[in-house]
């Protein structure tokens, strides 16, 4: 006779300085950058905390989570393929089975980490993660940053212990009794954000005396942004403006060296912004994807902005976050299929309305929800 036992992982009875925590998600700078907050916050609160971080092993966290001083492990796992192809068939014909092996591998992480709590942020990492973490019996809990949820966090969602949103009417997707709006995390550089600092001016050697307009297309960079860009720099030189256009790195490594020469002392051409926080001092006008964390950083700072949402985003989540803010005239709205012919005319026009731009930095601005990162802490204490 064979017996079967099922057992669960509880984590020992520690003190809040021995407190250890999973954090899980990335794909995308939209996720990567919450889970830093969070963990940071974490740190701040408590020195002696232990984190360990669980990612996508080909994403851009297992390079960007390292660089912020924490460890990760990667699992193999990946999303549900959505070309209609024969190679995206096959990849989703997979899926069940890789789902499995990223699983057992998670498991096994929790097993040795014995986490007391499991948060994820979304992406493809979480899934898994999460999943195996409810299963141990670790309780977990969930920070939504769109105004429509992704598959991964929905269906994670029955077994949370409670779910940390940006947006209301998330009822809809989540038991309501688990729902807290917090906002989303904000990076404390931004938070701490000096508009027009001279510092800022001088690192990207620009002018404070020109209006500058931000172009950042995410963490990826954008296609449709960097097209519409190459093709119209002549127009933003004469309109006497200052540009710096972050491009992403895929983009910027196969660039036109023609391209490249057409910078002067008032366009900057760069894979990346690092310093997000010098960018956004700058800015008289941002162009931006609608990325939730992207919009929680905006309404921050209080710029007028371009919104061009990323039209390929799960269940089209970008459209959905950037019309809550167009709605509101808090931010102008063109899909990307229409910017190529209306971005650069709607900038041209923007940067000549005083009124509008003052209008648009108003009404951004009643977004902004700068103490997220303390309820959201408020509820790990809580779980923990």
């Amino acid at each position: 006779m064979r017996i079967i036992l099922f057992c669960t992982f509880a984590p020992q009875n520690r003190t809040t300085m021995e407190k250890r925590y999973i954090i899980s998600g990335g794909g995308t700078g939209g996720h990567i950058f919450p889970a830093l907050a969070i963990a940071n916050k974490i740190k701040t609160e408590n020195p002696d905390a232990k984190i360990l971080f669980i990612g996508a092993s080909d994403k851009m966290e297992m390079r960007r989570v390292p660089e912020a001083g924490y460890p990760i492990e990667g699992l193999e796992i990946y999303g549900i393929c959505r070309e209609k192809s024969l190679s995206g068939m096959m990849c989703n014909l997979r899926l069940p089975v890789v789902m499995l092996q990223a699983m057992r591998k998670a498991k096994k992480i929790m097993r040795e980490f014995k986490p007391d709590l499991a948060i994820g942020v979304g992406g493809f990492a979480s899934g898994p993660a999460l999943k195996a973490a409810s299963q141990l019996g670790i309780p977990t809990l969930l920070q939504e940053q769109n105004s429509y949820p992704g598959v991964t966090n929905k269906m994670l969602a029955k077994k949370a212990k409670a779910i940390c949103v940006a947006y209301d009417g998330l009822d809809r997707f989540f038991p309501p009794e688990k729902i807290i709006k917090t906002g989303n995390p904000i990076r404390k550089e931004i938070l701490e954000l000096e508009r027009k600092k001279p510092d800022a001016y001088r690192y990207f050697n620009f002018s404070p005396d020109k209006k500058t307009v931000l172009v950042v297309g995410g963490s990826l960079g954008a296609r449709t942004f960097n097209q519409t860009m190459a093709a119209h720099l002549d127009e933003i030189r004469k309109a006497d403006l200052q540009l710096l256009w972050q491009t992403g790195e895929l983009f910027y490594k196969n660039i036109d060296p023609e391209l490249l020469k057409q910078q002067d002392e008032h366009i900057r051409i760069v894979p990346f912004i690092k310093n997000m926080n010098d960018a956004y001092s700058m800015a008289d006008v941002i162009v931006s994807r609608a990325g939730a964390l992207a919009l929680a950083e905006l309404a921050i700072v209080g710029v007028p902005t371009i919104l061009v949402p990323y039209p390929y985003a799960a269940e089209d989540h970008q459209t959905f976050n950037a019309k809550a803010l167009s709605t509101k005239d808090a931010a102008l709205f063109i899909s990307d299929k229409d910017a190529p012919e209306k971005l650069i005319p709607t900038l041209m026009q923007l940067v000549t309305d005083p009124h509008r731009m003052q209008t648009l930095a108003d009404n951004i601005k009643r977004f902004a929800l700068p103490n997220a990162i303390d309820l959201i802490y408020e509820e790990i204490v809580k779980l923990a």
